[in-house]
């Protein structure tokens, strides 16, 4: 974990000032709201996501999730739902989704990567077939931002952004459940002798990311006045992308909130850079794969040294 935290500084020093150099407009005020408005959604993924990784797991269809998510927040407001259930609607319907992915992981035994690589390639196949790609057209004026004005809308995202990640990143530290998470990614079958609820509590961290998505796709939803089906694309890589970036280990076990945080920024800053360096963005998806595939060399190195300290 040091040493990818030491690359990491090293890669964000040299972004930095490079772009200062060569794009001083990048740090406008207006941009970086911006930024942090767009990437916000992808934080609270990233946080569930977090907690799959640290027991080990992996579910690469929350972009998928993300996209069903949309479209239900999208139908939930037009057919005239308060406000308040329209999110609770579509973060039930998230809930739903992981939950699924949960019973083929936990009840079924099916790996995660296989479970949810397949549920990736459904949900956006059958919400493909059922919208036909049309957009959500005549939402009400209540729905974007709120019905606030948009710098209105834009402080309470951030604020239930803000909201929930400082719970999770201090129920993870206090909360039984959260040091139980951690119990798993370290040692399953030790965990289950020392009487955590294994199976339950796995099984409640993917409806639980399901849950973070659906409300994450409700929030971004409500930035529009026209909903798109084909929301969330490539959101599964940047989320896996933060948390990997953060520090933790992706065989489980290690890492923290406060490290996906950090990864979330630097992913944050990559695609705008690139514009403002004249760069094709499509170079984004590459170096996002880039930094997982370096995350695990570093890790597998790092385990390496330790089997050899050890004999």
């Amino acid at each position: 974990m040091k040493q990818r935290a030491i690359a990491i500084g090293i890669f964000w020093v040299i972004l930095l000032t490079v772009l200062t150099l060569r794009a001083p407009g990048f740090f406008a005020g207006g941009n970086l709201r911006d930024m942090a408005l767009s990437n916000a959604p992808a934080l609270l993924v990233a946080v569930g996501m977090t907690l799959v990784i640290l027991m080990g797991e992996i579910d690469v269809s929350v972009g998928s999730q993300f996209a069903v998510a949309t479209v239900v927040a999208g139908l939930a407001a037009k057919s005239g739902l308060p406000l308040g259930l329209t999110v609770l609607v579509t973060a039930i319907a998230g809930a739903l989704l992981g939950s699924l992915n949960g019973a083929l992981i936990i009840g079924l035994r099916v790996p995660s990567i296989v479970a949810t690589l397949a549920a990736m390639a459904f949900w956006r196949e059958l919400l493909r077939w059922t919208t036909g790609g049309a957009w959500i057209q005549g939402l009400p004026a209540s729905f974007q931002w709120m019905g606030l004005s948009q710098a209105g809308g834009e402080i309470v995202i951030f604020a239930a952004t803000a909201l929930i990640f400082g719970f999770f990143a201090w129920a993870m530290r206090n909360l039984r459940a959260g040091r139980g998470i951690y119990a798993i990614g370290s040692a399953s079958e030790a965990a289950r002798l020392a009487g955590i609820p294994v199976a339950g509590l796995s099984f409640s961290v993917f409806a639980l990311l399901g849950a973070l998505t659906g409300l994450a796709a409700a929030l971004n939803a409500m930035r529009f006045s026209e909903v798109q089906p084909n929301a969330g694309a490539g959101l599964e890589l940047k989320a896996i992308s933060a948390v990997v970036i953060g520090g933790a280990s992706i065989s489980g076990g290690r890492g923290n909130l406060w490290g996906t945080l950090l990864g979330a920024a630097v992913l944050a800053v990559i695609a705008p850079s690139l514009t403002f360096l004249g760069i094709n963005a499509f170079w984004e998806k590459a170096i996002q794969g880039g930094i997982i595939l370096g995350a695990i060399v570093l890790e597998r190195a790092a385990a390496g040294k330790r089997s050899a300290r050890a004999h």
